[in-house]
């Protein structure tokens, strides 16, 4: 299998279009990490990621009969960009379907390389559904964005260029992974060559489809995944993917969010680029792995895969970057509602730095306030924060690692209402498209009084609501059944000590 791949990958005529992109020593986190960390820059492509190596070499392994009869493609980012450039250098038209949810600027990007845009479905799964249609009623060539042994050959040569291009010691190469295309091109390629050089996938801890089928030995489908790293946000490995994955990925690692954040600002600080949050896996896993084995001394490459990222999204990524490094703690804390009690509080802090501070008033007797609190991972971790504010005999309840707090509360605090009795309470994903919410309003009904409402839009393709509902007990059990109605993804707050402290009544 992985002689056949090396063939693939060595005779796949990717620089027609791609550019050999540099391997660049990371300085600052070369310095903080006490290893040698370089980043394979691939969102220094002319689409701004990995995926135009193969979607082109796709393209050139068809027949002319294929060619000819046009292509086509579901996707709502980097695969389109680079199926259209990589159709507009071979004169081969194509066809690229996008959710109605796709944001604005990467709809005319695809537009802009010159391929037909088709509009179909608020998701991914309606999209390529349409596509495959297109396949039957047009007779268009399907170009599948991973699950290709052609589109992986492509995806190999980044590892080819890695391993031209450093010629001392390499100890892991750290892969962001959706699909699998290019943890497996990469595996392929190294392991035939240098199997001693680890090969390690990194996916956000709620898109890990990969991890998930390795610790099932087979293909599975995650019933959700999250949407902040959307260009990895895939519920099922590639069949191809997963063969080569399965034997030649030593380990996959999960990152969140906060630590995807993170590293994207880690990026910028050693190369003033921004990249996307797929984009950003390889270091956030790199860094989760020398924290957690304790290496010193060693050469680390993770893939910088692209760089799509809109720009209204990077205030989420900055809210999250500080927590993401542990250089920031947010708590909600008790103190008694008196004169001098946030001299008090301040003074319990020592010398720590408040980053956010959100108060309302509510009780006469006792105030409950919304705190960011500078930390830092090594000299004064959260921990030490909470031990120290509980030995002041001050209630605090960590809220760091509260996405509720993090998404909502924190921009809406001071909302206690006596007057909100019966609420119940939800956390949605709507998608962003004209509709989405009267389409929610109209399949609630007018049964219950929204009692709160709260939205963020942080530039992607979903966006992040929370509900309230004036809902009887005796009505509470018609509740899941009407919003499994409406078709968004929902969780349930009520027992969140976010909610409870800031909101409820």
């Amino acid at each position: 299998m992985l002689e056949q791949y090396m063939k693939k990958i060595l005779t796949a005529p990717v620089y027609d279009v791609a550019v050999e992109t540099p391997l660049q020593r990371a300085h600052f986190l070369t310095e903080r990490l006490g290893n040698q960390i370089l980043l394979k820059r691939e969102d220094l492509q002319p689409v701004f990621s990995f995926k135009i190596r193969g979607a082109y070499n796709k393209l050139a392994q068809l027949s002319d009969a294929e060619r000819a009869c046009g292509v086509v493609a579901a996707s709502a980012g980097n695969h389109a960009q680079g199926l259209a450039l990589a159709a507009r250098e071979m004169n081969v038209k194509a066809t690229i379907v996008m959710p109605k949810t796709t944001p604005e600027i990467k709809v005319r990007a695809v537009k802009a390389w010159g391929a037909k845009v088709v509009l179909h479905g608020d998701a991914f799964p309606e999209a390529l559904a349409f596509s495959q249609k297109l396949v039957e009623e047009k007779g268009f060539t399907y170009i599948h964005p991973y699950d290709d042994p052609d589109t992986i050959a492509g995806q190999g040569t980044v590892a080819m260029e890695i391993l031209r291009q450093h010629k001392g010691q390499i100890d892991a190469i750290f892969v962001p992974v959706g699909g699998g295309g290019l943890v497996a091109g990469i595996a392929a390629y190294v392991k035939y060559l240098k199997p001693e050089i680890k090969v390690i996938g990194v996916e956000p801890e709620d898109s890990n489809c990969l991890q998930a089928a390795m610790a099932a030995d087979e293909r599975v489908v995650l019933p959700t995944v999250g949407l902040f790293a959307d260009g990895v946000a895939v519920t099922q490995i590639g069949e191809h993917t997963f063969e080569l994955a399965r034997r030649y990925v030593d380990e996959v690692i999960t990152v969140s969010t906060d630590e995807i954040c993170a590293a994207i600002k880690d990026i910028y600080d050693d190369t003033r680029s921004i990249t996307e949050p797929a984009g950003a896996l390889g270091v956030a896993g790199i860094k989760k792995y020398v924290e957690r084995e304790g290496v010193t001394e060693q050469t680390l490459v993770a893939i910088d895969s692209g760089a799509n990222i809109n720009f209204d999204r990077l205030r989420h990524v900055a809210e999250r970057a500080e927590l993401g490094e542990k250089r920031e703690a947010l708590i909600a804390v008790t103190i008694p509602e008196r004169p001098g009690s946030f001299k008090a509080f301040c003074q319990a802090l020592g010398k720590r730095a408040i980053t956010e501070f959100n108060y309302r008033f509510h009780d006469p007797k006792q105030a409950q306030i919304f705190v960011g609190v500078q930390t830092h991972p090594e000299t004064d971790p959260r921990d030490a924060l909470l031990k120290q504010l509980q030995s002041k005999k001050l209630p605090v309840v960590d809220l760091t690692d509260n996405e509720l707090a993090k998404l909502h509360i924190r921009h809406m605090v001071g909302g206690h209402s006596a007057q909100a009795t019966d609420e119940v309470v939800y956390r949605f994903e709507f998608p962003e498209r004209p509709g989405a919410l009267l389409n929610f309003l109209n399949k609630l009904g007018a049964r219950w009084n929204i009692s709160m409402f709260h939205y963020r839009n942080h530039g992607a393709a979903y966006g992040r609501v929370m509900v309230g509902l004036q809902v009887p007990a005796a009505e509470r059990d018609q509740v899941a059944g009407v919003l499994e109605s409406i078709g968004y993804p929902y969780w349930h707050e009520g027992d969140n000590p976010a909610y409870q402290l800031f909101l409820g009544r």
